[in-house]
């Protein structure tokens, strides 16, 4: 699969059959967030991963009670053990970097056949007990992962005129 068709074919899913992940898929999957560029190079990002179903029950809970999450057969906490870390454009690197790994990670899903949930609305608080993640380490996204059980119709996006500008602001 090339890059665009995974970019078009990826949907946040929301409902996920019974069939566990395999390993090696979910491995593959790692893997494109460990190659995913960070700034420095500092590479940041840690990935707490659960199969159990007692804690992605608890998971969901720490989730405004989004039930999807405990029904995905993954759920993979995407954390940073640096976050004071600013770039020289006056940005802190940690959420940009972590999230350019989670993306990496959506789009390995799609050519694998999986579908994702990136979940921004959680306690991140609850999230760092339910996995023992030590108080300085930051939970910047929780990630379902597994096999849809139905795709949603793809949403609405703006046009290119309307987001892009070309060689100075013009909107």
């Amino acid at each position: 699969m090339d890059v665009m068709k995974a970019i078009q074919s990826r949907h946040s899913i929301r409902a996920y059959d019974t069939r566990g992940v395999e390993e090696e898929k979910l491995v593959r999957i790692l893997e494109s967030a460990r190659l995913s560029p960070s700034a420095g190079n500092r590479q940041e990002r840690r990935f707490v991963i659960t199969k159990d179903a007692k804690t992605r029950k608890m998971l969901s809970e720490a989730a405004s009670n989004q039930s999807f999450v405990a029904e995905a057969p993954v759920v993979i906490a995407a954390c940073s053990v640096e976050s004071e870390y600013v770039m020289s454009c006056g940005q802190l690197a940690y959420p940009i970097d972590t999230a350019i790994a989670v993306d990496h990670m959506t789009l390995k899903a799609v050519e694998e056949g999986l579908g994702t949930c990136w979940i921004g609305a959680f306690d991140e608080k609850e999230v760092k007990e339910i996995l023992a993640i030590p108080e300085d380490v930051r939970v910047v996204a929780l990630l379902t992962v597994g096999y849809p059980s139905e795709i949603p119709d793809a949403r609405p996006r703006k046009s290119l005129s309307e987001i892009v500008m070309w060689e100075r602001w013009s909107l």
